[in-house]
């Protein structure tokens, strides 16, 4: 009896090669740093810096036509003088002025007569309107060399009540005086030309059909049918401070102007 023997078998299976491993790159679509969004305080700074230079720029333009105006005013010939007139007459009076220096042949000696004027934001019944009006109610400017006949010629205008002065003898202006008369004039002429600049803003804002001290019926809010005095104006905000009656005591209160009318 033959006995069985194991067996151990060896395979060969060739020379096993090392296998490289090359290095994959994966794209996991990972998006670049962008850009951080504009934040709303970041336009807002820069509209400020935008107000901020456009202002400065119209600062700078009004200097320059004053300083411009004065080395106008310093260079020509004649003194200024102020001519008093009836409100409301002062274009007429230079007109009539003007008409009446070509007619008597006075070009030689009056030379030029101005209306100093400015421009005022009016509120009249909640509304604002830009106005132009006279700097000196009542008075007009005239450029001259004061004679005997360039005074008669100017006094004896329609409308012409006098010269400004010590009695009867007409006093000269300062180029100061006239240049302060002047200037609203030029700011409303700077403020024209940059009106992007916030310019309304530097023009004089006036009540026109309210005033301190006017008796006033409160016409919305609780204040409403309650009678008024007002002691305060705002106009560039639109509001005013009034005394209310309440509980036998007058108490100050903040309005708006449409809250109230004015009692007549």
């Amino acid at each position: 009896m033959t006995e069985n023997s194991d067996y151990e078998v060896e395979v060969d299976l060739g020379p096993i090669e090392e296998t490289a491993t090359d290095e994959v790159e994966i794209d996991l679509g990972v998006p670049e740093e962008e850009e951080a969004p504009v934040e709303l305080s970041d336009l807002e700074e820069e509209v400020d810096e935008a107000a901020e230079e456009a202002e400065h720029d119209r600062d700078v333009a009004l200097e320059t036509a004053i300083e411009e105006l004065r080395t106008e005013l310093e260079s020509k010939f004649g003194d200024w003088y102020v001519i008093h007139t009836y409100s409301g007459m002062e274009n007429r009076v230079k007109q009539n002025v003007d008409a009446r220096v070509v007619t008597l042949n006075m070009e030689d000696y009056i030379f030029e007569t101005v209306v100093p004027t400015e421009d005022v934001v009016e509120v009249r019944n909640n509304g604002r309107k830009t106005v132009t009006r006279c700097v000196l109610p009542g008075y007009v400017l005239i450029r001259m060399d004061l004679t005997d006949d360039s005074w008669s010629v100017v006094r004896q205008t329609p409308s012409v009540t006098g010269f400004v002065g010590q009695g009867q003898q007409p006093v000269p202006l300062s180029i100061d005086e006239v240049l302060h008369m002047l200037t609203p004039s030029v700011v409303a002429k700077v403020n024209a030309a940059h009106a992007g600049a916030e310019a309304s803003r530097k023009k004089k804002v006036e009540v026109v059909d309210l005033a301190v001290g006017d008796s006033v019926m409160v016409t919305d809010g609780p204040f409403a049918g309650v009678h008024a005095t007002i002691t305060e104006l705002n106009a560039n905000n639109q509001r005013l401070i009034a005394l209310v009656e309440i509980l036998g005591r007058e108490t100050p209160v903040d309005l708006d102007f449409k809250q109230v009318e004015k009692v007549v």
